[in-house]
């Protein structure tokens, strides 16, 4: 799944579409989209942001353009028409079996592909961005992400910490392969609870935001993590390049880089993968 680096990613290239208007909307699977395409369609893109995993869209008529990746979505730009037939080869020709909604600008066209038809895009007013924003908690890379509230959040949580990053509720924008990055970045047993951590070492909160804030900023850095499947793309269909860079994630049976004598190890937490070295995370 597409998370925070990934994400910024592609809204970092999304800053080159500001000022574009769109001027046609083919919604081909409807589950995906909520909304009525006519309230967007003449608009102009005002601005792009990230929260969390959400890439948000801000209109000219005050409407919001919501889309989330979900698992396998793509958002994809072709500079040119609404056939793309350079066959790139991660995305093909696009649209293609996958395309499950097509967005034309005045000035080329946008692209979104979802395998597995996870991914949402909804029109929202203000008002529902704004409840629907209040659901998340502080951002991974936000002002609000801090010391105190990382103290807080993990005093009242008795689950593993890993638990605790991946809940979009208590910090928003962290999945499973930046968790697992963090935790070892943070010399942390994926399995230690995080009410029993920060009591026992309170020191350590500090170390967890910073690494936190190392480990994404790394990802965006290098573009994004794709993974075997290369179901991440960025905005022009090329894959991220993070995945050269992973410590642990995906990595079972390689010695730890701290070249500590661990071998990494996978476990399960919460229904996902785990990866954690045994010695430095012991």
């Amino acid at each position: 799944m597409p998370e925070l680096p990934e994400v910024q990613t592609i809204v970092n290239q999304l800053q080159n579409l500001r000022g574009r208007k769109i001027n046609s909307v083919d919604i081909i699977l409807p589950a995906v989209f909520g909304g009525n395409e006519k309230d967007i369609i003449g608009e102009e893109i005002r601005g792009v942001e990230r929260r969390g995993k959400t890439i948000v869209l801000k209109l000219s008529n005050g409407k919001f353009l919501t889309i989330h990746l979900r698992m396998t979505g793509r958002l994809v730009y072709n500079k040119t028409d609404k056939i793309n037939k350079d066959k790139n080869p991660i995305t093909g020709e696009l649209p293609n079996k996958h395309t499950r909604a097509i967005f034309g600008l005045d000035k080329g066209t946008l692209f979104f592909n979802d395998v597995r038809k996870f991914g949402r895009i909804k029109i929202m007013s203000d008002t529902q961005w704004a409840m629907d924003n209040q659901k998340l908690g502080p951002d991974a890379l936000g002002k609000e992400f801090t010391e105190k509230y990382l103290a807080e959040t993990c005093r009242g949580w008795k689950r593993p910490i890993k638990l605790l990053l991946l809940d979009q509720e208590k910090i928003a924008g962290i999945g499973n392969i930046y968790a697992n990055e963090i935790l070892w970045c943070a010399r942390i047993n994926p399995r230690e609870s995080a009410s029993v951590l920060v009591r026992q070492a309170p020191k350590i909160v500090p170390i967890i935001r910073t690494c936190v804030i190392k480990v994404l900023r790394e990802g965006i850095k290098y573009g994004g993590s794709t993974s075997g499947d290369r179901s991440y793309v960025d905005l022009l269909g090329q894959p991220g390049g993070m995945q050269e860079h992973l410590n642990v994630y995906h990595r079972t049976g390689k010695a730890c880089p701290r070249n500590d004598g661990g071998i990494i190890q996978k476990s399960v937490i919460g229904g996902r993968g785990t990866f954690f070295c045994p010695v430095c995370q012991g």
